[in-house]
């Protein structure tokens, strides 16, 4: 654990998004956006995290235990909504990161805290090279390679001139800065600029023109500082986030088939050998054992232990178990319900609040009946009950042990241990049926 800070600049409404949802709230992978930047400084050992939030504070409630909360009052720039958490700034480095550049990893956190801790800097900002900057803010250097100031380079309203435009280094937006002189810094940031809005970068000359070396730290992935400003740039991250969750999976011993058709999101833990073909959906909260199958199949918030095989075209909803060596077959639906070891669901079935004993078999359109329209009722089914094909279980309903019920039957009642369940109405044939339509 370190002694810095991180304040992590979530306080713009993103209009770009055309959405009722802040920006910081929109989900990538199975987290928020702002919930990527949080990781990403926990995870690199920072202890006190501070979000900055516009006055609406829409982020209450949505991070996680331990992170505080300051607010902007007023939309006057970066280096404003910075000033926002002075009173969380302490002596030791304070980080400064943006809320919707969710790719940033713990590894180039410490890589950048370790830069400004070298360099002995005031300041340090992350900085990369690319061929086309496009609007990003120009990093301007000295003759000895420290960083003098960065010019914004905005389409309309630009104060660079032509050559700071052709220059390649750009400004990440990510900085590390001496949390003893960072206050001062932020309070005397100008704002004689064509926005007439005080700029976190303008707060590096403040402290250079007080004498203050300011460092930079380069970056050689682009994709790690990307941001998102619309929904066009979320899909972008989106495939390099997948990416990333599925390649660290498959280096843990996981075979995924089809990377590029399987989405699963952050958080999900998955056993070694298991094998996952393509069309999957592992959904936040799921968490798949060892030597398991799955084929095309959707999981939200499921547990599956060991062994297990599903689908394809299998759904495991939120509060299902799948104990060991189970198996969950073609057109499944589960829902809030154990399915015991060795138990087979194998086909066109859906099983609701239910509690299946060990080594049961399910057949095609067994179905659990577990609403009255006011309450959801349980429905419990010992170990080695065999259901027959079309069966309905009208919960509340037990099934002891052993128990067997008849093709087509709707059960209503109790099954004992060992016993056979029938119920429905008595086969009538008539005859010459045939013949009467014709002759009608």
């Amino acid at each position: 654990m370190t002694d810095a800070t991180a304040v992590i600049m979530a306080a713009g409404r993103g209009t770009r998004m055309k959405s009722a949802t802040p920006k910081v709230l929109h989900e990538l992978c199975g987290r928020p956006l702002i919930a990527w930047a949080v990781a990403a400084a926990q995870d690199a050992g920072i202890g006190k995290v501070v979000v900055v939030d516009n006055p609406d504070r829409a982020l209450e409630g949505h991070l996680p235990e331990g992170v505080e909360i300051a607010v902007q009052e007023q939309p006057k720039g970066t280096a404003d909504a910075a000033l926002a958490a002075a009173s969380h700034f302490g002596d030791g480095p304070v980080l400064v990161l943006s809320g919707d550049v969710p790719l940033l990893t713990a590894e180039v956190i410490a890589g950048l805290i370790a830069t400004h801790e070298r360099e002995r800097a005031a300041a340090t900002m992350m900085t990369m090279e690319l061929d086309d900057p496009g609007q990003l803010g120009r990093v301007i250097r000295t003759a000895d390679g420290h960083v003098e100031r960065v010019v914004e380079a905005k389409a309309s309203g630009s104060d660079a001139t032509p050559e700071q435009l052709a220059l390649k280094e750009v400004n990440t937006g990510i900085y590390v800065f001496a949390g003893a002189l960072l206050e001062d810094a932020l309070r005397r940031v100008p704002t004689e600029n064509a926005q007439g809005e005080a700029y976190l970068p303008d707060a590096l000359v403040v402290l250079r023109e007080d004498g203050h070396p300011i460092a930079a730290h380069v970056v050689e992935d682009p994709t790690v500082t990307l941001g998102i400003n619309d929904r066009v740039d979320l899909a972008t991250v989106r495939v390099h986030a997948q990416a990333r969750i599925n390649e660290a999976h498959m280096r843990a011993g996981v075979a995924i088939v089809d990377p590029a058709t399987t989405y699963i999101d952050a958080g999900v833990t998955i056993g070694q050998d298991t094998r996952i073909e393509p069309g999957c959906t592992l959904k936040s909260g799921t968490a798949v054992g060892a030597n398991c199958t799955l084929r095309n199949a959707y999981l939200d918030q499921a547990i599956v232990e060991d062994g297990v095989s599903i689908g394809p075209f299998a759904y495991l909803r939120p509060g299902t178990v799948v104990r060991n060596g189970a198996k969950v077959g073609t057109f499944v639906e589960l829902k809030n319900s154990d399915i015991g070891e060795g138990t087979k669901v194998p086909h066109l079935s859906y099983v609701g609040d239910a509690d299946v004993g060990e080594n049961a078999n399910l057949a095609a359109a067994t179905i659990t009946a577990n609403y009255d329209f006011a309450k959801k009722h349980r429905t419990t089914i010992g170990n080695r009950v065999r259901t027959s094909v079309d069966t309905t279980l009208v919960a509340p309903v037990k099934l002891g042990d052993d128990a067997y019920t008849a093709a087509g039957s709707v059960i209503t009642e109790d099954i004992p241990a060992g016993g056979l369940g029938v119920a429905r109405a008595r086969q009538k044939n008539i005859s010459d049926y045939a013949a009467r339509r014709k002759e009608r």
